[in-house]
């Protein structure tokens, strides 16, 4: 039983090569964060070795034992503790005898069923001699082994080894498919179901770990309550929190990324309030105080705003300085207009 919701074409090719007993001896998964990735990743690894006719059937020994995350054939490899594998996370990277070990079990026949599976976690996370050492396995895969890669951003692997691997891109999902699943599968209730649908960005396993997992939320809100503060904060203030914004891109840049983009997210949501298309927004908890942003800042001051957060992300990826970046955006940060205020408060 296949379990990713919403990626019918990812599976449809993955079935066919199943049945038709074609699958490349590599794949790399790739698309946003919580689209699906691990989760096809093992119900593929759980196929290789069901027992039943209709693959994975979750049902039997090796498939459970593969859920279970202790099939002796299936292994996970990802960064190490501390960071978070996969979809974010510090700069911790793969390394080396990370790869070797693999190489050296890869070497040696299943120890019970038909094929190993190895499941790389964060692949775009291999350092340039991991990356290397992990290429000559896969020019030369044995024949009962399969590896998947899975990764966000695709462009910092090798182009060598994204050649030698199938690719399967997830995409995200419509809101309204991740709530009627939220409804469907986890018994969630319609207004939290709703309200998760538009705030995880399509990537429903954010909002599935939200349900079960409050403190998701409240450390979503308590970060954009900061951002938004920045708006009335002095220069200095601002400053400051570039700097601790800056020291924190060091160990963890996928989190200042994700912190910009919600950022990013607020002000798209004013841009709809402003141009009456509120049926669109996402943070839909909030609606009153996009209402009063709307009010208060004028419209090219958002759009360039948007724009000014959209060329600081840019200017991250392409390893810009991060201090620099960053206080050049809080000198971006657009003036209330004070008159709309005014008449805001009558």
């Amino acid at each position: 039983m296949w379990h990713v919701i919403g990626q019918d074409r990812a599976l449809e090719l993955l079935r066919r090569s199943l049945d038709n007993g074609r699958l490349a001896h590599a794949y790399l998964f790739t698309g946003p964060p919580h689209v699906g990735k691990m989760t096809l990743a093992v119900n593929l690894a759980q196929a290789l070795n069901c027992e039943k006719e209709n693959r994975p059937c979750g049902e039997c020994q090796p498939c459970l034992r593969t859920a279970a995350g202790n099939h002796p054939d299936v292994q996970i490899i990802g960064r190490p503790s501390g960071a978070d594998a996969g979809d974010g996370g510090s700069k911790k990277e793969i390394g080396i005898a990370q790869i070797r070990e693999l190489q050296h079990s890869a070497a040696l026949q299943p120890y019970e069923g038909k094929y190993r599976a190895y499941i790389i976690d964060g692949a775009e996370y291999l350092n340039e001699e991991s990356a290397n050492c992990l290429l000559k396995t896969l020019e030369e895969p044995p024949p009962t082994v399969l590896f998947i890669l899975l990764a966000v951003q695709e462009n910092r692997l090798l182009p060598t080894i994204v050649s030698r691997c199938q690719r399967v891109e997830l995409f995200p999902l419509p809101a309204s498919v991740i709530e009627k699943a939220l409804v469907a599968h986890w018994q969630a209730a319609p207004e939290k179901a709703r309200l998760l649908s538009r705030l995880c960005r399509g990537g429903i396993g954010w909002a599935v770990s939200a349900l079960r997992d409050e403190s998701l939320l409240e450390a979503r809100s308590q970060n954009l309550d900061r951002l938004l503060e920045l708006t009335g904060a002095s220069l200095q203030q601002r400053f400051s929190f570039a700097a601790s914004l800056a020291a924190q891109y060091g160990k963890n840049r996928n989190a200042v990324e994700e912190t910009l983009n919600l950022w990013l997210e607020w002000w798209r949501d004013v841009l709809l309030v402003r141009e009456d298309c509120s049926q669109f927004v996402t943070n839909i908890d909030r609606e009153a105080g996009l209402r009063s942003y709307a009010e208060c800042y004028d419209l090219i001051d958002i759009r360039g705003f948007m724009e000014a957060v959209r060329a600081a992300l840019q200017q991250l990826e392409q390893n810009a300085n991060s201090r620099l970046v960053l206080e050049v955006l809080m000198l971006n940060i657009p003036a209330r207009n004070e008159r709309s205020i005014e008449v805001h408060k009558r």
